[in-house]
């Protein structure tokens, strides 16, 4: 409808109602009037649109273009300590920064753990999801710095710090990452534990479970599995009373021999507490499947070595050349998470029991 012919209708109303009063109350129609019942439209009407955003309503893309396909793999990269010198398990400063900007550059951007497994993935369009996971949590992943003013600041060459910074610079950059942490004083300083936990939950990174003595599996029974689980969470929740720690990386990729005594490391109990772990994450060297895919196990997921030294060709440098030509498919997203989009050919991949629409080109 005409915005004028809007208008008009209310002019008119307004000089009927006016019209059964007084002249005393009589409103006068004048051009600020015109100018409010304008202001009042427009904020209407951007109403409206924000309605239809959280309506989930979203622009189409050109399929030609965009050119999605979300029964690719997705990179699970780990990463241990941000330090110098480099080595076979280290990365410096400056290459985790480099790092990220060839992620950056190459079209990857950061998902959380939890929404990889959950299938929640909200990539925009045309781009391919990455995770980002740190084991052990040494200091050198969140340092903090005493100021000349007896202040602290994060150090700018920690993981945290570098994280902070490419995100700021980069806001289409999501700062997601999960840090699998151990026993003991997680990322040293002890009285500064609490803060940096709460610091990354805020913040919108996680925490998750690297067993508390960073034990190996292989041997270990019901009981020193549910404790080393356990105990870790229980020394999580110490400082984070209501936050749930669900996802374990396995010590040195360590699994127990039985098939029994690996679902302790899926669920369990110690000291009265449950545990439940929605993702299972293994050494691993190389991508991993799709969550829609059917081959996709949440307690089976295979990590990518984030650096350079003996890594054998199965680096992160590596992976990134052979999913740009064409070795693997990548994960690349539609911009849609109620929607899974794939070539024509990848739909015989999606898993049967999943509540989306599959649209194939």
């Amino acid at each position: 409808m005409n915005r004028k012919f809007i208008i008009l209708i209310v002019l008119s109303l307004l000089v009927v109602l006016t019209g059964c009063q007084s002249t005393t109350n009589e409103k006068n129609v004048s051009s600020e009037n015109i100018e409010e019942i304008e202001n009042d439209l427009q904020e209407k009407d951007t109403v409206d649109k924000e309605e239809e955003i959280e309506l989930g309503k979203t622009e189409p893309i050109d399929l030609s273009v965009v050119k999605p396909n979300e029964a690719g793999e997705i990179m699970v990269l780990m990463y241990h300590h941000i330090a110098e010198p480099e080595a076979e398990w280290t990365r410096t400063p400056d290459n985790f920064r480099r790092d990220l900007q060839t992620l950056y550059d190459k079209g990857y951007r950061p998902i959380s753990l939890e929404d990889y497994v959950t299938g929640n993935i909200n990539t925009e369009a045309g781009f391919k999801p990455v995770v980002l996971t740190f084991d052990d949590g040494p200091r050198n992943n969140f340092n903090m710095i005493e100021t000349d003013n007896d202040e602290w600041e994060i150090d700018p060459d920690s993981a945290v710090g570098i994280l902070l910074d490419f995100h700021e610079k980069n806001p289409d950059f999501p700062l997601e990452a999960t840090f699998f942490i151990n026993g003991g004083v997680p990322f040293g300083q002890e009285e500064l534990v609490e803060y940096k936990l709460n610091f990354i939950v805020d913040h919108g990174m996680d925490i998750g479970n690297h067993t508390y003595n960073h034990i190996n599996f292989t041997n270990a029974t019901a009981d020193e599995i549910q404790e080393e689980i356990g105990r870790l969470n229980n020394l999580v929740n110490n400082y984070l009373p209501d936050y749930e720690v669900n996802t374990l990386a396995l010590p040195f990729g360590s699994k127990p021999r039985s098939k029994e005594l690996r679902e302790f490391l899926v669920e369990g109990e110690y000291q009265g507490n449950t545990y439940h772990n929605s993702a299972i994450l293994e050494v691993g060297w190389d991508p991993y499947h799709s969550p829609y895919h059917d081959k996709f196990d949440p307690t089976r997921i295979r990590r990518v070595r984030a650096s350079e030294t003996k890594v054998d060709g199965v680096g992160m440098y590596d992976w990134l050349n052979i999913l740009e030509h064409g070795g693997r498919i990548p994960f690349v997203s539609d911009g849609n998470p109620d929607q899974i989009t794939v070539p024509e050919g990848y739909e015989e991949n999606i898993r049967k029991n999943l509540n989306l629409q599959v649209k194939t080109y």
